[in-house]
């Protein structure tokens, strides 16, 4: 009984141990390192907080695998629309592309909200 309690208690105090020196290194990490403000997000996060003036604020990124030939490989098509509609987004997308020239829609890559 008495060598389980005493390897108990040793087990813990290096666990305790163990979690004081992370503590240590995060605090000094944090020290050292200036701090991430939001302006200095990923280039992704950039991309999507940085629009022009004039783009729509609400709306779809609608990306579309289109082709011009039957035995053709796909081509992504993007249409930004400002429906809030997923599927009226959707088809506003394969007009704009039958209008660009791609005859042949395969199917949707992507949609995703503004």
């Amino acid at each position: 009984m008495e060598t389980e309690l005493s390897e108990f208690e040793r087990q813990m105090r290096r666990e305790i141990d163990s979690f004081m020196t992370h503590e240590k290194e995060t605090r000094r990490k944090a020290r050292d390192t200036p701090p991430e403000w939001p302006g200095e997000m990923g280039t992704a996060d950039k991309t999507q907080r940085s629009k022009p003036a004039g783009a729509p604020r609400t709306g779809h990124l609608v990306k579309l695998a289109v082709r011009t030939k039957q035995l053709e490989m796909d081509t992504v098509f993007e249409h930004v629309s400002s429906s809030i509609s997923k599927i009226e987004a959707q088809l506003e997308a394969e007009k704009a592309a039958r209008k660009a020239g791609y005859p042949i829609i395969g199917y949707v890559v992507e949609t995703r909200r503004l």
